[in-house]
């Protein structure tokens, strides 16, 4: 996302709107874009300074951990921030900052039931009839005959 510096007003602008994934490496078998960024930003110049604050998020495909069944996820950043020097005269970049944050803001160990809308296969596995009879590990222990 690219901004021009002569079109932002003195008292700010603001931009909403959609553009594609800007996390295009993470094109992974673990990892997908599942549709646009989304975002909501104000942006303004200050002393020589671009700031920019609001909030993105893009839609991504995660598989499970526990499960390995994938599932869609939405990376929310509500309080994204930027304030960099300005360096040239026409455009700054916002693309490296998004990324960072959408990469920071990335779950380490993905579950799919993490927001409770869906319930992860893995925690309910059904165990054999023979486990459930079959006596406890230290039973053998109780029968052990010591002298004191």
């Amino acid at each position: 996302m690219k901004v021009h510096l002569k079109q932002i007003p003195a008292a700010g602008l603001h931009l909403e709107g959609e553009e594609e994934c800007p996390i295009s490496e993470l094109d992974a078998e673990a990892i997908r874009s599942a549709g646009p960024l989304h975002y909501n930003i104000d942006i303004g110049v200050s002393s020589g300074a671009l700031w920019a604050n609001g909030s993105i998020s893009q839609p991504v495909e995660l598989r499970c951990v526990s499960c390995l069944e994938k599932f869609v996820h939405e990376i929310e950043v509500p309080a994204f921030a930027v304030h960099t020097e300005l360096r040239g005269p026409e455009t700054v970049d916002l693309t490296p900052f998004i990324r960072e944050d959408l990469l920071l803001n990335l779950p380490a160990h993905p579950h799919c039931d993490r927001d409770g809308a869906r319930i992860c296969k893995a925690t309910y596995v059904e165990m054999p009839e023979q486990d459930a009879k079959r006596e406890s590990d230290w039973s053998a222990l109780d029968k052990l005959k010591l002298k004191r």
